[in-house]
């Protein structure tokens, strides 16, 4: 990795998962978030909830980071290796901060 830093939404995005702690899962989305896995849109913090359960915290997730860019001044790719009850894998996150909380994910077949 670089000297960039990456964003504090990201960051948290990340411990949170692993923390398995849902409520600041959540925290880190705007209001009007979109989560996109592989193709599948979840849009808001209550459809993202929804996706947490199913597929992130309620699959015991641990993310490992491996690698980050800063794709433009507010999109970052994130380079995650996932293990737990669900995917397991390496897959690259694009991540979309606004106002220091993340809009969009897009979740990206390796």
């Amino acid at each position: 990795m670089d000297d960039l830093t990456l964003p504090a939404a990201i960051a948290a995005f990340i411990t949170a998962t692993n923390a398995a702690d849902s409520d600041q899962f959540v925290a880190q989305f705007t209001p009007d978030a979109v989560l996109d896995d592989w193709g599948t849109t979840y849009n808001g913090p209550t459809e993202i909830a929804k996706w947490n359960q199913t597929d992130n915290i309620g699959k015991q997730s641990h993310f490992e980071l491996e690698d980050f860019t800063q794709d433009n001044a507010m999109t970052w790719t994130v380079q995650l290796n996932v293990t737990g009850n669900g995917f397991n894998g390496t897959s690259p996150f694009r991540m979309t901060i606004k106002d220091d909380l993340l809009v969009r994910v897009e979740i990206l077949p390796d």
